[in-house]
């Protein structure tokens, strides 16, 4: 039985191979990384005990460095299993959600036709670009010089000017042999019962080719340059070729860079997108003049398990993003989430990017709120004030209504374990615990600084740091070496390498200010990313000598002696493996605090700068405060040095 191409198509899109591959091979923890969509594993088509068989979500393939094979989601399974190929695909089409074609003569005329249309649409966009280098587009190419857009730009995205005619396009394709039917179904002209005569769909409009996700023309969006034009964007109405809510713009070309950044931005237009790529930040993609939906945000998971959503900063933006939050909850899984990006009021991301720079919007991006946040600060905000004991039970049975929308149950009951101690905090009664204040986010000078944590950077765990860490020597400055605690968590892997087994994630993902560390830390790293002996980790001994033979013998003997003389017993070699962890993770909970106020202190300044009014200025103050705090003080870690009871002799 044939299969049509773009039925295989959509089955490719649904699926990511890792799903399809992952169902029968254990993927290995240590050399896989979930969150860039790159996947190892030990190959099924032939024995071994290193993992040779990658598979990458961003390509849809699979290939066995060891062996040899190769392929996608079907040949997967018709190698593997034996299966007639029909057979695999009514399986993947099920596992997919999509019914099965059925491919009589009238589907099989469909389906060639519609391989046609694309031909169809490469010459109209041909046409449209070839226009914008002509007289009649001198105004179209005034106006995108003046926005910023270079010709290597509008090379990239292939724009092009529709002229202000109402055949010339239709003229053009009729000479290349291409009939009225084509041209109807392809959405170029504007046809109908009564319409005598179809005639072009775009006139007198900058034109934007919207291609799918094999980067083949499908639509057209056209920016009006009249004033007074009815609609001013304008997109290619649906067709064979192009249903907008499966769609994101720019999806081909932004999934490469979106893998290699570790991020997607996901923005309202596709100016924005053009602007942003311009700007440097070639990895934004934006649906098409419709609320996000939730088939394009399976694309935008497909590309990062955390993308980042940005909308402008006025009353339409804030609505946007509370749409996307309704639509977004119910399909939440275990590390599969989203951060919102929200603009100064008034700007779109072109605007923020041509008055305050690029690095402006990459404030915005340091400063991104957690999908919690957004829940939380939008059923805050709506309805009337929280002054009665009857509003404030109404308001939390809405924000219970709403977090129960989540259907995976792991991580509906963590939020709803979150919305609990944001309740018992706003009320007044959760203050000592988890200091959260009083806009239900954990405050800077809280002992796990929840809200703010970076997921992107920080593993799929959440760690929290002992009460009796916080002002430990963990913290404290120092000039020739690193803040003791990056030395902690690099450190404490070299001297006991099981650690590596239960946060490698976290470990890979460690971002560090000195040079000196961040060599170290690569080094550990390379060495157990690539170790295949016969036990879950390499030995102390062995990882020493690797690292010594790396040429970082001298700064890890550095490093050893900073733990000795600040007597962190737990990360040195003769500390039993439970404290170790127990030390870890802590250290790893004063990283993240760390890092989270620092970036809501570029948050503060930024905000001063636009407002300097007095509150502005004393969360400013608070957050200083609290770094200062931080890097200033000493006390003791959970069971840390003589104080413990521990035997601090010879550490």
């Amino acid at each position: 039985m044939r299969f049509p191409p773009s039925f295989l198509d959509d089955i490719r899109d649904r699926l990511r191979i890792s799903e399809v591959v992952g169902a029968r091979v254990q993927f290995d923890r240590k050399k896989t990384n979930a969150a860039k969509g790159d996947y190892w594993a030990c190959c099924p088509f032939h024995g071994e005990k290193t993992p040779s068989f990658h598979c990458e979500d961003r390509k849809g393939r699979y290939h066995c460095f060891g062996c040899g094979v190769s392929g996608d989601h079907f040949r997967f399974l018709t190698e593997l299993d034996g299966l007639a190929f029909p057979e695999v695909v009514e399986r993947l089409a099920d596992q997919a959600g999509l019914p099965m074609p059925i491919m009589d003569r009238h589907e099989q005329e469909r389906e060639e036709k519609r391989a046609t249309l694309f031909d169809v649409m490469e010459m109209a966009a041909g046409f449209f670009q070839d226009q914008l280098q002509t007289s009649t587009g001198a105004k179209a190419r005034a106006y995108l010089r003046d926005r910023g857009l270079s010709v290597d730009v509008q090379q990239h995205f292939g724009l092009g000017f529709a002229p202000d005619s109402r055949n010339l396009l239709k003229e053009f394709l009729a000479s290349k042999g291409v009939g009225k039917d084509q041209i109807e179904a392809c959405g170029l002209v504007v046809h109908g019962e009564n319409i005598a005569v179809s005639y072009d769909r775009f006139r007198d409009r900058i034109m934007f080719p919207i291609p799918d996700a094999r980067g083949r023309v499908i639509a057209f969006g056209g920016r009006a340059m009249s004033p007074d034009a009815m609609a001013k964007y304008l997109n290619s109405p649906e067709t064979e070729l192009f249903h907008k809510s499966n769609v994101l713009f720019n999806f081909a070309r932004a999934r490469k860079t979106s893998y290699e950044r570790k991020q997607v931005i996901a923005v309202e237009g596709y100016m924005d997108v053009i602007a942003l790529h311009s700007a440097g930040f070639t990895n934004a993609v934006a649906p098409l003049g419709t609320a996000l939906t939730e088939r394009q945000m399976e694309l935008l998971w497909r590309m990062h398990a955390e993308p980042v959503l940005c909308f402008d900063g006025d009353s339409a933006g804030q609505k946007a993003a509370h749409r996307a939050v309704d639509m977004i909850l119910p399909n939440l899984q275990p590390g599969r989430s989203v951060r919102f990006a929200m603009l100064p009021e008034g700007l779109d991301p072109d605007d923020l990017i041509q008055q305050n720079g690029p690095q402006a919007f990459e404030d915005i991006l340091n400063s991104t709120l957690p999908l919690a946040d957004m829940v939380w600060d939008r059923e805050l905000h709506t309805g009337a004030a929280l002054d009665s004991p009857e509003r404030k039970a109404e308001f939390e049975q809405r924000i219970k209504l709403v977090v129960g929308n989540i259907r995976d149950e792991n991580v509906r009951r963590h939020y709803g374990q979150n919305i609990a101690e944001r309740l018992s905090a706003y009320f007044g009664g959760g203050r000592g615990k988890n200091n959260w204040n009083r806009s239900g986010r954990r405050g800077a000078g809280g002992k796990n600084s929840w809200g703010r944590a970076d997921k992107k950077n920080t593993g799929s765990r959440a760690i929290g740091a002992s009460p009796s860490l916080i002002n430990s020597s963990l913290i404290k400055k120092r000039t020739s070496l690193p803040p003791l605690r990056e030395g902690v968590l690099v450190m404490a892997v070299a001297m006991h390498p099981a650690l590596s087994v239960m946060f490698f994630d976290e470990i890979v993902s460690l971002k560090l200010e000195h040079s000196g560390l961040q060599q170290l830390h690569a080094c550990i790293v390379d060495a157990l990313a690539a170790y295949d002996g016969n036990d879950d980790c390499m030995d102390r001994d062995e990882l020493r000598q690797m690292i010594i033979d790396a040429g970082q013998g001298e700064i890890f003997e550095r490093y050893e002696r900073q733990l000795r003389d600040n007597r962190i017993w737990q990360a040195l070699p003769q500390a039993a493996f439970e404290d170790a962890i127990d030390g870890w993770k802590q250290a790893y909970a004063l990283y993240l605090r760390n890092r989270t106020l620092h970036r809501e202190l570029k948050t503060a300044e930024r905000a001063l700068a636009q407002d300097d009014s007095e509150e502005n200025l004393e969360r400013l103050l608070q957050i200083h405060g609290e770094i200062e705090r931080d890097d200033g003080t000493e006390a003791l870690i959970e069971g840390f040095g003589v104080s413990s009871g521990r035997p601090s002799k010879g550490f």
